[in-house]
């Protein structure tokens, strides 16, 4: 069955015209063209019976010259004595065969004597021949009195409305599921934070009602989304405030054991409010731009490897995409430093989905370290906010369990998502699947 509401509905509309005019024309040809043939070939096998048994009666000269006139002008017929000859033995089959079957059949009726015809050699004619002593007798007969020569134009006519309501039905059909289609791809684009521009409901009534309600969801989480940014500006504030009071009281202080474990303790507390914020933060209202992957790779490694970690990058230098370019780097950047505190060496590799660059678009980036690694069970644990899986990978004593939830939950925002597997290189690997 097709995947698609326009090959569904093009199948519903479709389907059923071609069912009702195959068996229109089944049953066209089985109880009027086929009848209609029979009996016209039933007709023609008499007169050519009629004249071979009158030939037979009185086979002198003159009485088959008044024979064949006769036949000319009673029943169109031209009648031919052909002395010394003998049926052709090869026969050449018409490319409908209930042609020559409904001719076989009545001449066999009709005729004791051996007989020969051909419907294909010529186009307006009937060339059949039969046997009599001495010779050979030839009938020419026009077509239409051997059969019906309009079945052609009916099966014509059908085809002919079934192509123009089939026509009108794609043209239909296309009209109403473009509808759908401008609110699936608005969806989409304000799912990945793109821009919607000029969207406005269309189509049928139920298509327009579901736009609607898109719209109107998604000025509520437009709004949520505005009030939240707010809300973390005036947090932010809040919250550095006394820290930057604190770590500037700290620096003036005489430098001591218990003044170097406090600073320790505001730098880990800045650490955890940079972490809860960036969670909370989540898609911000950073617009969508075209980035060269490498280079933002690239960008994201050095960081990594001025921290003491050991990166090696892959990618092709002119691959791109349309993300947010700070909340991959920060996603990224989660992913990296989580693999480079857990194993001494770190691999990233970037490519177009599929080996062929043609698995419907998109872009996967993979993050490999040589670790410990994590239980196959324990993947989808390793993604909840503030988790820590202590028992499978070392402790990181400056993480609070939202990285993984971070790097998640930017990659869902931008329409592709992470999984985690076993890597090539021993550890663990996290696989960023982004849409093209």
């Amino acid at each position: 069955m097709p995947k698609t509401l326009f090959g569904r509905s093009l199948l519903i509309i479709v389907l059923p015209v071609a069912i009702m005019q195959i068996a229109v024309t089944y049953v066209f040809f089985d109880a009027h063209w086929q009848t209609v043939t029979s009996r016209l070939s039933e007709g023609l096998a008499g007169d050519i019976a009629w004249a071979v048994e009158s030939y037979q009666d009185d086979p002198t000269p003159a009485a088959f010259a008044k024979l064949s006139k006769r036949a000319e002008e009673s029943m169109g017929l031209s009648v031919a004595l052909q002395p010394g000859r003998k049926l052709p033995v090869g026969q050449r089959h018409a490319l409908f065969a209930p042609i020559d079957q409904s001719m076989q059949q009545a001449l066999s009726q009709r005729l004791d004597e051996p007989f020969w015809f051909d419907t294909t050699r010529y186009p307006a004619y009937v060339d059949i021949r039969v046997a009599v002593p001495g010779g050979v007798i030839r009938v020419l007969a026009p077509r239409d009195r051997a059969f019906a020569t309009q079945g052609h134009i009916f099966v014509l006519w059908m085809t002919v409305a079934t192509i123009l309501l089939t026509t009108i039905a794609i043209l239909f059909i296309r009209n109403q599921v473009r509808a759908i289609e401008r609110l699936a791809n608005a969806a989409e684009a304000f799912g990945r934070g793109g821009e919607v521009l000029a969207f406005k409901p269309h189509g049928a009534k139920e298509v327009r009602r579901a736009a609607s309600a898109f719209l109107d969801m998604r000025a509520r989480i437009q709004r949520h989304i505005d009030q939240r940014t707010t809300l973390l500006a005036s947090v932010s504030h809040d919250l550095r405030t006394p820290l930057t009071r604190l770590k500037l009281a700290l620096a003036l202080s005489e430098p001591t054991k218990r003044n170097e474990a406090m600073k320790r303790d505001l730098a880990e507390m800045e650490h955890m409010i940079d972490e809860y914020l960036a969670f909370a933060r989540g898609e911000g209202g950073e617009a969508v731009e075209t980035v060269n992957l490498r280079e933002l790779i690239e960008t994201v490694s050095e960081g990594a490897r001025r921290a003491g970690a050991e990166v090696a990058v892959v990618a092709d230098p002119d691959l791109s995409a349309e993300v947010r370019p700070n909340a991959l780097k920060r996603a990224l950047s989660n992913l990296i430093m989580n693999a480079a505190v857990h194993g001494e060496h770190v691999e990233v590799a970037a490519h177009v989905r599929g080996a062929d660059g043609a698995k419907g678009g998109g872009v996967e980036i993979f993050v490999d370290d040589d670790g410990p690694g994590i239980p196959e069970d324990r993947y989808e644990e390793a993604f909840k906010a503030f988790g820590r899986l202590d028992e499978a990978r070392n402790q990181n004593t400056k993480g609070v369990g939202l990285g993984l939830a971070i790097a998640r939950d930017v990659a869902r925002g931008h329409g592709g998502d992470i999984t985690l597997s076993r890597s090539p290189m021993g550890g663990l690997r996290a696989v960023v699947r982004l849409p093209g």
